[in-house]
This record gives C-alpha cells, structure tokens and sequence, in this order.
C-alpha cells in the first residue's frame, strides 16, 4: 500500500481547520494571490478562479470552479458561473455550466448541465440537460434534454427530449421526443415522437408519432401516425395513420387509413377504416371494411362486410347482405353485391 507523503496530510488538515474556521465566523475566507481572484478557502461572497468552502452563505457571485461540503443556507441570490460542485447540493439563483450535487441541484434559474443523485429542480426556465437520479423537473419551461429515474416534468413546455422511467409530461406543450416508462403526456400540444409504456396523450393536438402501450388520446386532432395497443382516440378528428389492437374513435372525423382490431367509430369517414368488427359512421368517403359496416347517412365509395348498412348509398357494398334504403322497393336488401351510381 502506498504511504501517503506526511505533507501531504498536513496540507489536507490544514485546509480543513481554515474552512471550518471560515465557516464559523461566516465571512472569512483566505485567498491567494488576490481577495477575489485565484485560490479562496472559504465563504468569499464573489470570487473568481478556484473556490472551495464548507457551507455557501450570501453568495453574490462566483466565476470558475465552486466546491461545497454542505448545504447552502441563505443563498438565494448567488449566482455561479463553471463548474459547481456540491457534496451535498449546490444551489443559489442562477446556475450556469456545469452543476453537480451528491444528492440534488436546485436552482431558480438552471443553464447548462445540472446532475443530481436524487434530483435536479429549478423554478423558472431550464435550458440545457437536467439528469436526476430519481427525478428532473422545473416550475416553467425545459429546452434540452431532460431525464429523470422515476419522472420529469415541466410547467410549462419542452422543447427537446425528455425520459423518465415512470413518466414525463409538460404541463403546456412537448416540441421534440419523450418517452415515458407509463406515460408521456402534455397538457396542450405533442409536436414530435411520444412513447409511453401504458399511454401517451396531450389536452389538445398530437402531431407526429405517437405509441401507447394501451392507448394514445388527444383532446382535439391526432395527425400523423398513432399506434395504440388497445385504442386510439380523438376529441375531433384523426388524420393519417391510425392503428389499434381494439378501437379508434374520431368524434368528427377520420381521415387517412385507420386500422382497429373490433370497433371504428365516427362521424366522417375519409379514406380507409378496416377493423374487424364493427365501423359506424354518418358519412362515408373512400373504402370501409368489417363485420358490421353500418354508414348512417349517406355513403360514397366501397363497404365490404358480411352486413353493409346505408341510408344513401352511392357507391357499392360488397358482402353476405348488403342495404340501401335509397335504392327502389324490392332493390334494397340484396346479398353479395348492391349498387347505387347515380
């Protein structure tokens, strides 16, 4: 075993006598070679180049490397500028560059890296990379990326990539990819790539790529791709690709291909719905497949079921029993194949 050099642990007691010292009376520090420049130990309020202290009290302002023992007290208005590491948690108002804590980091205002083993949280805006052991969040707005163990979360939107191992959301609008362990989720818009293990969903518009283990939901428009292990679900419509294992559901409308396992339903109908089961519809335009393809008022284009149901039909209906009630008496139920072109 290599010995350590006796100066070697004078140096390192000595250093510790001066930070507790420095610590006791608050305000002292020794720096060398200049009060606020090269090498401080202890409680500098500003100070430049190399600074080490035990707790961080009344921080103004540091530029270069900070490194605590302990959590701040009072320092609500430090801001730092490099490298700050915190053996328990660095924190102050603004925090730019790198930030390093052994259990979290916690800032007003986060710019740049900040890594915490439990934690990283900030009150206003984060832009940069926040990685939290157990979870990252801020009260307002993240651009970069984001990656919590348990979650990570934002106020207000993100932009950039967020992972959590549980979940991830933005309370305003998510521009840019997230994934969720069980969900992913924004309370306004999902411009982007979303995951979620269980769903994935947004109070308003998804744009993009959405997968949900069990479903994908938007408040008003689905467009793009949506896979949905059991469902996929609009409040207005649906444009693009949509898949499920069991049913898709656009109030208004779906539009592009839509392809579900047992149920489709909506108003209008443009493109292809094919599931399994049943398709319900008001209008139809384009190619409607299933079991039961009931269009309830007027339907232009092809249904192909064992039973097609149309009040209008202008188009035609392939399958074991077909019915168009605008078609003349004696006309109107016919199997295999019904016709109406005028």
């Amino acid at each position: 075993m290599r010995r350590r050099h006796p100066s070697h642990i004078t140096a390192v007691a000595i250093a510790t006598v001066v930070l507790f010292a420095a610590h006791a009376v608050r305000a002292s520090h020794l720096a060398l070679p200049d009060p606020e420049f090269g090498l401080c130990l202890g409680n500098a309020k500003r100070f430049d180049g190399l600074r080490i202290n035990l707790r961080d009290r009344g921080v103004e302002r540091i530029r270069g490397v900070n490194l605590t023992l302990w959590v701040p007290a009072k320092n609500d208005e430090a801001r730092i500028h490099g490298l700050a590491v915190g053996l328990m948690a660095p924190a102050g108002r603004k925090l730019s560059g790198i930030s390093v804590g052994g259990l979290g980091v916690a800032a007003e205002d986060v710019r740049g890296i900040a890594i915490g083993t439990l934690g990283v949280g900030t009150d206003v805006d984060a832009r940069g990379i926040l990685i939290g052991g157990l979870g990252a969040g801020t009260g307002a707005s993240l651009s970069g990326i984001g990656i919590g163990g348990l979650g990570i979360g934002a106020g207000a939107d993100v932009t950039g990539i967020v992972i959590g191992g549980l979940g991830a959301g933005a309370g305003g609008s998510l521009r840019g990819i997230g994934i969720g362990g069980l969900g992913i989720g924004a309370g306004d818009d999902i411009t982007g790539i979303v995951i979620g293990g269980l769903g994935a969903g947004a109070g308003r518009n998804v744009s993009g790529i959405g997968i949900g283990g069990l479903g994908i939901a938007a408040g008003e428009n689905l467009r793009g791709i949506a896979l949905g292990g059991l469902a996929v679900g609009a409040g207005k419509a649906a444009k693009g690709l949509a898949i499920a294992g069991g049913a898709i559901g656009g109030e208004e409308r779906i539009h592009g291909v839509a392809v579900a396992g047992g149920w489709l339903r909506t108003r209008r109908l443009t493109g292809l719905g094919v599931t399994a089961g049943y398709v319900s519809c008001e209008d139809l335009v384009g190619v409607g497949v299933g079991s039961l393809v009931r269009v309830r008022d007027t339907q232009r284009g092809i249904t192909i079921g064992l039973l097609n149901l149309a009040r209008r039909l202008h188009g035609v209906q392939v399958g074991l029993l077909n019915h168009a009630r605008n078609n003349p008496r004696g006309l109107q139920w016919l199997p295999v194949l019904n016709l109406h072109l005028r």
